[in-house]
């Protein structure tokens, strides 16, 4: 399944969260499925990219890790279904706006925590998807001047680019 649907189908499912555990059980989800973003695009994505796709691997892991994970079958493993990446930036715009919900999320569910292991979870989380959002924030920015560069170039190169 495309990323942009599942980040969607994330993004719904974290808004339709009841209760703490379904909260957490999501931001799981959306950390997983970022991790495998990062990883699909640490190995096939744009070259400018690989360096922050690895740094964002690294840490939706370790946003899964503080976490326990949910009790899910294999299928329902969204990042598991991720077979296509077909627009990096588009994906990252949806994943962006998906670990800013994350930590929405997670700030109301800490401040409602009925016990400390779960606060300190949330907090953990938080900083994790804060730091994963700034990874996607900067391979937008990378994206960006990728795309300056190659129109910069192409004006240089046509008759009326003078």
């Amino acid at each position: 399944m495309d990323a942009v649907r599942l980040i969607l189908t994330s993004r719904r499912a974290l808004a339709g969260g009841a209760d703490a555990g379904e909260i957490m059980a999501e931001v799981w989800q959306a950390q997983a499925l970022a991790q495998a973003i990062g990883s699909r695009l640490a190995v096939s994505g744009p070259p400018e990219l690989r360096g922050e796709a690895l740094g964002l691997t690294e840490l939706a892991g370790r946003g899964c890790g503080v976490l326990d994970p949910p009790d899910l079958d294999l299928g329902d493993l969204r990042a598991a279904q991720l077979t296509e990446l077909a627009d990096a930036r588009e994906t990252l715009l949806c994943l962006q706006g998906l670990l800013g919900e994350v930590g929405m999320a997670l700030v109301g569910t800490a401040s409602s925590a009925a016990d400390e292991t779960t606060y300190w979870q949330c907090m953990e989380a938080i900083d994790a998807a804060d730091e994963s959002r700034d990874r996607v924030l900067e391979m937008l920015r990378k994206l960006a001047a990728r795309e300056e560069a190659l129109q910069e170039n192409g004006n240089q190169n046509s008759p009326s680019g003078v």
